[in-house]
């Protein structure tokens, strides 16, 4: 089972891009981000017949995620639990049934900054949630999948340039330890499972030649449950469409299981 991540910066202006690169790709199942569409305007007839069930989760305009899956979809349920008042669609979970079910999480975590402010504030907030929920998942012995962009530079090895990321809320101490207090409850980072060492990037910014000069950061994140990792036979990044026609700043990355 092919699990892909990727941020698309906008469904719209990826209306040429996504589909080429799903027909290139050829991905079980995707979650993206920042979509950027309500549910009744998000363009479903990019995908005909491409053979994918699309599940929205979107938004007017802004964040939104979503998931397409060329595999059976089962208990679609969208939004984080913890906070019954939060607007922003950025979380989204479904099971897949390949071989055997995975529970799939798409999610785009907050950015923060300013940091400090109240949209740090909301970040670290928005990730204790999700410590909740992943301890919740936990408990069901499931094999887990959270897919995404998380909007945080794990260690110093996930930027080009890491001392220009010191004040910037993706790298700030208090976001690297909330990131960690997930992965301690006992799941993978599965690109560093079988992939070490610097120079792996999945975001560079559109301006100053971030992609000519490889000066980027790895920010989109596949963490697995012990169940999950237990399937992991490979995991990649689709560096090269950032090169193409009307990229994202994010490019896919993704992970097969035996599932």
């Amino acid at each position: 089972m092919k699990i892909a991540t990727y941020n698309i910066n906008g469904i719209k202006a990826r209306a040429e891009a996504l589909p080429a690169w799903l027909r290139e790709a050829e991905p079980d199942v995707v979650v993206l981000q920042e979509i950027k569409s309500t549910d009744e305007t998000f363009p479903h007839e990019l995908f005909d017949g491409l053979g994918y069930q699309i599940e929205t989760h979107g938004q007017k305009s802004f964040n939104g995620v979503a998931i397409l899956s060329r595999l059976p979809l089962e208990d679609v349920t969208r939004g984080l639990p913890g906070d019954n008042s939060d607007e922003q669609a950025r979380w989204i979970e479904a099971t897949v049934v390949g071989k055997r079910a995975v529970r799939i999480c798409g999610l785009y975590l907050p950015n923060g900054n300013p940091a400090p402010g109240p949209k740090y504030d909301y970040k670290l907030g928005w990730m204790e949630r999700m410590r909740a929920r992943a301890r919740d998942l936990l408990v069901t012995e499931e094999a887990v999948v959270m897919a995404g962009d998380y909007n945080i530079i794990p260690q110093d090895d996930d930027a080009a340039k890491p001392e220009a990321w010191r004040e910037d809320a993706l790298a700030l101490p208090e976001s690297r330890a909330a990131f960690r207090r997930i992965l301690n409850l006992g799941f993978t980072d599965a690109f560093r499972a079988e992939v070490q060492g610097p120079g792996h990037y999945s975001f560079w910014d559109y301006q100053a030649g971030a992609w000519q000069r490889n000066n980027g950061i790895r920010i989109d994140h596949l963490l697995l449950s012990p169940q999950a990792a237990d399937l992991l036979r490979e995991t990649g990044i689709d560096k090269d469409i950032r090169g193409r026609d009307k990229p994202s700043d994010h490019v896919p990355v993704w992970i097969d299981l035996d599932a």
